[in-house]
């Protein structure tokens, strides 16, 4: 089998819709011929809901038999329900998508082509748009610490740093990046046997970063494929639970950075966290005399701060 497509799913039953009939709706985006192939690739496609609470198990049962479900009782976490996937999945290649994407005609093609060009490739990724076709970011450099402050304080606009200026990117050129966004990641499964699948200590966020780290340390190379397009429309799961998603977010990043540079690294990230973001707070606070969302914004930064120590 050439592909093994794995869509986790959190309560995002309508975005899950329109990424099934992206896959399978049109008959030109798995079963598009490249001009070195005379047949489709073969693929199977498996979701994992984690305990939705909005029909979206019962949907895919009634509307894409074709799919393979696996309908867990609890949300174990992505890391964890991607890798449920991945262990049942037969594909040569293993395309991590998430539910709120929709494939464009000839993707995954593009992607499938340009791995078996580049054996040394361990993994790829599209160009992502928003849902409005602006470009999305799809890639960015292995964050450090230092790398983390300085994007908080905003100087990745002086002199890029944590980020790539994708922007500035030609969409004719496939580009060498450290990580891609967890939103579309085309793995070989070579790749993964050798370094091993997602580290399931992570509950959400960064689990992507961790897997790319491991793949270069290993030696694979990691590509951007601007070829492949994919709409994102973002943050569809994470956005229902928004204040425990941020603090999440940095939870997780704490822990790379303990799990990679030990802890020490981890204190000195989680220092200049607090430093960059106790501004932050006091702002919020002023403003939320005016405006609502600054007083949701100044409990957010509160809460982070008050949890930054125990990460």
């Amino acid at each position: 089998m050439d592909m093994s497509i794995v869509i986790v799913n959190w309560n995002t039953c309508g975005f899950l819709v329109q990424c099934l009939r992206s896959l399978l709706g049109r008959a030109g985006v798995l079963a598009e011929p490249s001009p070195r192939r005379c047949f489709p690739p073969t693929y199977e496609i498996l979701v994992v809901d984690n305990a939705s609470t909005d029909g979206s198990a019962n949907m895919v049962r009634a509307r894409f038999s074709q799919v393979q479900l696996i309908a867990n009782p609890s949300n174990v976490g992505f890391a964890c329900a991607n890798n449920q996937a991945i262990r049942k999945s037969h594909g040569r290649y293993v395309l991590l998508l998430n539910s709120d994407t929709e494939v464009h005609p000839g993707a995954l093609q593009a992607m499938t082509d340009f791995m078996n060009r580049y054996p040394r490739v361990g993994a790829c990724g599209p160009l992502l748009l928003n849902t409005d076709g602006t470009l999305q970011p799809s890639c960015h450099p292995v964050l450090t610490p230092g790398r983390e402050f300085w994007r908080l304080l905003f100087l990745d606009r002086l002199w890029r740093r944590a980020t790539y200026n994708q922007a500035s990117w030609s969409r004719q050129v496939p580009r060498s990046v450290q990580v891609i966004k967890g939103a579309c990641l085309f793995l070989r499964r070579e790749a993964l046997d050798q370094v091993g699948l997602l580290d399931e200590s992570y509950f959400m966020y960064t689990e992507e970063m961790d897997l790319c780290y491991r793949l270069a340390r290993a030696g694979w190379e990691l590509w951007w494929v601007p070829q492949a397009v994919v709409t994102h429309h973002g943050e569809a799961s994470s956005r229902q639970v928004a204040e425990d998603m941020y603090v999440q977010l940095y939870r997780s990043k704490a822990q790379f950075h303990r799990k990679f540079g030990g802890a020490r690294r981890a204190a000195w990230f989680k220092a200049l966290v607090s430093v960059a973001y106790l501004p932050r707070l006091l702002v919020a606070v002023a403003g939320g005399l005016l405006s609502p969302y600054l007083v949701a914004r100044a409990r957010t930064y509160r809460r982070l701060l008050t949890e930054l120590p125990r990460m």
